[in-house]
């Protein structure tokens, strides 16, 4: 490590024990940012980071690794095949109750395969708090190990007496005529329900189903039983996990067995609800199959957890619950990032032989044909945030890298489940090598694949293993960035939007040669859906957003109650999305230039 000025630890008492403490924890005290300049580490960062890594564990526990040749991960059977990315929450339809569940996922699959696409792709499944709507980014998890119920199709439950006979006819239909999602009433109703289905259930539920959820309480034992404690646990004492009781600040299976046979029936109606779940979920898996999809669904994973949630609690020495991760400044973040979740502790994930690591991705694999990975960058190195810190103040802290990426490709390989890596933000030198070198796909994102003269790159530059879009959900959709509407929304909030009007102007007549550069005519959605498809990426995916030409941004990272994020509903109703004519001629389009599944 070659240090740009070390006068900033070396004023210290004690600095040169915090050099080598910083050295044997992997912590970074200097870093190129995204502008290319040497950034050194705030030094009270580092100190109170120590101090939290510090706590029961040694420093040198990485085991020695040797120059570890690499096994490539999965890399897909398909050819050039294409995708819809869609808000599964957001989905509109006439049976669903004011959120989307997986019967309209089931028929997502559907609609895309009638189209010629190959994936369904949906932001991270994972549980979240169910009873507290505030926290509703399916990207700051309860747990990244369990399903979130508020996707579960009531109606479609054993047991449920039907929303007549339950009594939620009314409630029903004023959650569908919402322009928002009501996520307390959503989750209220759904609770309801599946309480009723569980005791209709235990009380008339056939034998078989009886062993089939005996069956999964066992195979999911001990997690599953720790999560529906954890359940039962944090409704109960309606505090953070660290202020209940102190017994139960830890999770210990002696103690979970005895809840579990004293409060039998409470406990294990958590359990029965992610048997639905998963049950609904793999469904769709198997519809997908059916459909001959070369991918079916294509599932984020969530890059921490909620610090409050089961997770942190679960895994307390392999996560470091004190720190937020996030990102350093950038061009599109000038403050920096504080995401507010908690991340991996490398030592104590290897004391754990990476099992935690191993479970999250069996868990998005098993269901999945494709998965990414977000933040992949973290990996190699996780920035962290001190608590009440400034992001620009944040420490990166190096992971075990070859391990991680070893274990990614195996469990890829024994899933068949390709991986690709967002690696948006500021990449270190090499990454982007590494992870091709074990099969993880690159992700283009096309408003960022620009020259330094703000030339938009050809796509015969495009990687082909990588998949290629134009946004994501933290970005402007394609109307608002032509309109620019999103710049104007920033500014409206008091954020800094990281480019100017002039900027922006700039970016359109950039993209616009670059499209008459490939003959693709004026600047359109269409025409920029035509410059993805000429690049050799494999999987080219397209946001509902974009197909049905809505300005508005799924999320405004910076924001809270400022801007309606993770809320907004499709203005069509899942039954008409088949025939909306731009989905049609994109469809066209992309068959006709050689991008659509077998057999279309």
């Amino acid at each position: 490590m070659v240090f740009k000025d070390r006068s900033h630890f070396l004023d210290m008492d004690d600095a040169h024990a915090l050099l080598a403490k910083a050295e044997g924890f992997g912590i970074e005290l200097e870093y190129v940012d995204a502008r290319g300049q040497l950034t050194v580490a705030d030094r009270d960062s580092v100190r109170r980071v120590i101090e939290a890594m510090s706590r029961g564990q040694e420093a040198d526990v990485l085991p020695p690794r040797a120059a570890v040749d690499p096994k490539a991960a999965f890399a897909g059977t398909f050819d050039r095949i294409w995708g819809l990315a869609v808000q599964l929450y957001g989905v509109r339809s006439a049976r669903n109750w004011g959120h989307g569940d997986f019967t309209d996922l089931r028929r997502l699959l559907e609609i895309a395969s009638q189209h010629g696409a190959s994936a369904i792709g949906l932001n991270p499944l994972h549980a979240l708090f169910d009873d507290a709507p505030e926290r509703a980014s399916p990207y700051s998890p309860n747990s990244r190990l369990f399903l979130n119920p508020l996707y579960i199709d009531v109606e479609a439950v054993p047991g449920f007496p039907g929303s007549h006979a339950a009594g939620l006819d009314q409630t029903i239909a004023q959650l569908r005529q919402r322009e928002l999602i009501d996520y307390a009433g959503v989750a209220s109703a759904k609770l309801r329900g599946l309480r009723l289905a569980f005791d209709r259930f235990k009380a008339s539920g056939t034998s078989l189903e009886a062993e089939a959820f005996e069956q999964f309480r066992r195979q999911c034992t001990p997690e599953l039983a720790r999560f529906a404690c954890f359940e039962y646990l944090r409704r109960r004492y309606r505090a953070p996990w660290w202020q209940w009781p102190v017994s139960w600040r830890e999770p210990d299976d002696a103690a979970v067995a005895r809840l579990r046979s004293t409060h039998n029936d409470a406990i294990a109606f958590f359990e029965f609800v992610q048997w639905v779940a998963e049950q609904q979920l793999q469904a769709c898996v198997e519809r997908g199959r059916q459909l001959g999809m070369p991918i079916g669904l294509y599932l984020d994973v969530a890059v921490g957890v909620d610090p409050a949630g089961f997770d942190a609690w679960n895994e307390q020495e392999a996560i470091l619950r004190d720190f937020s991760i996030g990102a350093p400044p950038d061009g599109f973040n000038p403050g920096g990032q504080n995401w507010g979740l908690a991340g991996f502790n490398r030592l104590g994930l290897v004391r754990r032989q990476f099992e935690p690591f191993r479970a999250l991705l069996r868990h998005s694999m098993c269901h999945a044909g494709a998965i990414r990975l977000d933040h992949v960058l973290g990996l190699r190195r996780l920035y962290v945030v001190p608590p009440s810190g400034s992001p620009d103040k944040g420490v990166y802290i190096r992971q075990p890298f070859e391990q991680l990426l070893e274990i990614v490709a195996e469990e890829s390989l024994a899933h068949r489940c390709v991986v690709i890596g967002e690696d948006l933000g500021t990449v270190p030198e090499g990454l982007r090598d590494a992870l091709a070198a074990w099969g993880i796909w690159r992700y283009h994102v096309l408003i960022f694949e620009r020259q330094s003269d703000g030339a938009f790159l050809a796509p015969k530059h495009y990687a082909r293993n990588a998949l290629v879009t134009n946004t994501t959900h933290d970005l402007p959709t394609f109307s608002a960035w032509w309109r620019g509407t999103d710049i104007e929304l920033k500014q409206t909030l008091g954020l800094e939007p990281g480019e100017t009007e002039e900027d922006r102007r700039a970016a359109r007549e950039a993209l616009a040669a670059g499209l008459e550069r490939e003959g693709l005519g004026i600047l359109n959605f269409l025409s920029v859906v035509q410059f993805m498809n000429a690049t050799p990426s494999r999987l080219l995916m397209i946001s509902i957003e974009d197909v049905l030409g809505l300005a508005e941004q799924t999320n405004l990272p910076g924001t809270t109650n400022e801007h309606p994020n993770w809320r907004r509903r499709l203005p069509v109703d899942l039954e008409r999305l088949a025939d909306v004519a731009s989905l049609r001629q994109i469809a066209v389009s992309l068959r006709a230039n050689g991008r659509a599944a077998p057999g279309h």
